[in-house]
Order: structure tokens, then sequence, then C-alpha cells
């Protein structure tokens, strides 16, 4: 079994993603599964181009992306990716899209079809902080979740997909008010998460709801 397993790179002004740092650190396998990894821009449009080749290339059985979400305090599996990019910030490569579709032809939403609820008990379970997470945002990273969930649900409809935000790590908030969570234990709860992955064919029944 074979996981493709993405993260971008550092945006928004920061030196470092700490998305893409804990990614290095991740086994190349987790049990059975072998992890392939990537780095992927954060720019718009060659974001979705850049994981759909790997795809191709790889045939991985899931595809889980990872972002950075400034100001999270948990690892946050994300449950639905909207069809709309609406950018507060430009991109790596200068781009600010205001409120357009990702897909013409998509649907208005995709679930993840990865099973968040179980990867965010077992996170907890690890000792980790961990919330499911119903928006993701309308930047890059929903851009790609919602890019790779259509790609997948078009040309690949037994491969599962999904995305989970993490926090800053600890040296992105010396000079500013938020919460953080260390490189080493970022990448213990995408490992725990990818176990989950593994373990559940479909997602598990608990209370995830939020209120806001």
């Amino acid at each position: 079994m074979k996981l493709l397993l993405t993260a971008f790179d550092p945006f928004g002004g920061e030196k470092m993603n700490p998305a893409l740092e804990a990614v290095r650190l991740v086994p190349d396998r987790v049990g059975e599964w072998e992890i392939v990894k990537l780095e992927v821009p954060t720019v718009f449009g060659l974001s979705i181009r850049t994981a759909a080749e790997a795809i191709e290339k790889e045939r991985p059985d899931a595809v889980l992306c990872i972002g950075q979400a400034g100001g999270r305090s948990a690892l946050t599996p994300e449950r639905v990716a909207i069809n709309l990019s609406d950018a507060r910030i430009a991109d790596n490569a200068g781009l600010q899209p205001v409120d357009e579709p990702i897909a013409q032809d998509g649907p208005a939403a995709y679930f993840s079809t990865l099973p968040v609820k179980a990867m965010a008990a077992a996170i907890r379970e690890a000792g980790l902080p961990a919330a499911v997470s119903y928006t993701a945002g309308t930047f890059v990273c929903n851009h790609l979740m919602y890019g790779v969930l259509h790609l997948l649900a078009r040309d690949y409809p037994g491969v599962r997909g999904g995305f989970m935000h993490v926090p800053f790590a600890p040296c992105q908030v010396t000079e500013r008010a938020a919460p953080s969570m260390s490189i080493a234990d970022i990448a213990r709860g995408i490992e725990t998460a990818i176990g989950a992955i593994a373990k559940n064919e479909s997602d598990i029944a608990s209370c995830e709801g939020a209120t806001h």
C-alpha cells in the first residue's frame, strides 16, 4: 500500500513551513504503507498540477495533503473543501484570485474521503491536540484539497484523499501571540494520522461537530 504525503513550501513571508519540515521527518514507511513525499508550491493552479502529476506517476492508495494554519492550536483534519478561491494575500507567484471557482465543472464542495474523525481521535490518543475542522479556508490549502478530491473522484475513484492543517512551529511565534507545536510533535501527529487512515477504511461514529 502507498500513501502520497504532500506539504507546501513557505508562504506569506514566512521563512519556513512547519508542514513541510514535519513531513520530512515522517518515516518512509508507516506500518505496511510506503510513504511518498512531495513538496508542493504554494501557487494556485500549479499546486494541483504538481499533485496530479505525482498521483499519475505513483498511483497511491491514498493522498494526504498537509498545510500550515497559523493561529490554530491543534492538528486539524479537514472535512470539506469548497469550490472557491478567494485569496486574502497573494500566493508565491503573485496570484490573488477573488471569488473564482476552482473547477468550472465541479460541485460546490467535496467531503474528505479520509477517516477524519478517526484521525483526530488517534492523534488525541497519542497525547497531541486534534480536532476535525469544517473549513479549509479559501487560500491554496483549500484549493489543493478541492483539486485533489476533484481529480480522484473523476479519474481515480478507488483512491482516498484529504487534507490536514497544522499549527505554527515555535520559531514562528517569537514575536507574535499565537499557539505553536514542535516540528517533532507535528510529525508524530502526521504519522499517527496515517496509521488511522490505514486502519480505518470508513470513518468512526463520534461527536466531532463544531458550534462555530
